[in-house]
């Protein structure tokens, strides 16, 4: 019973803390996926994980999303069997690690517009070694917002633990 309980208990806070480090990224933030954006420094200073979602908004009929590989990013031709995201809010979660491509495939839109984007994304979790730096005002913000995370997960968790 005892190993029952400790199970739920595990899944609770597998259930609680994954989703809370996923990160949603618009593409492009306010600018969205457009044409004449440079989406290689947008992405540069961004970490991509497993469970995180891009999301890819534009006016819909004027652009679309392909996944590619790296032959039809660097040529600007999606695959014959790539299929176009045409919502204009297209979301997608990044389900494995390494590196990933997106292109659109209106006209010119990638080869002249520079409307494609390459990330790598890690493991769920993982981080590259950051380079040392000074603790600012934005590092600060964030551990305290983790803390109190981590704060508002043993609170719930509490009554459970105390089941055991």
């Amino acid at each position: 019973m005892a190993s029952i309980n400790i199970f739920v208990t595990l899944a609770l806070i597998s259930a609680i803390i994954a989703p809370a480090l996923a990160t949603d990224f618009v593409i492009g933030d306010e600018a969205g996926w457009k044409t004449n954006f440079d989406y290689k420094t947008w992405a540069a200073g961004k970490e991509f994980h497993v469970g995180d979602k891009l999301i890819f908004k534009y006016s819909a009929g004027v652009h679309n999303v392909h996944r590619a590989d790296l032959a039809s990013f660097q040529s600007c031709k999606p695959s014959a069997t790539s299929v176009a995201l045409t919502t204009g809010n297209d979301v997608i979660t990044l389900a494995s690690e390494g590196k990933k491509w997106y292109l659109c495939s209106i006209a010119s839109h990638c080869a002249s517009g520079n409307m494609k984007l390459a990330i790598t994304v890690l493991p769920q979790g993982e981080s590259p070694a950051p380079a040392p730096q000074v603790m600012g005002h934005r590092e600060e913000s964030a551990a305290v917002g983790f803390g109190t995370q981590l704060l508002w997960i043993g609170a719930a968790l509490g009554p459970v633990m105390m089941m055991i």
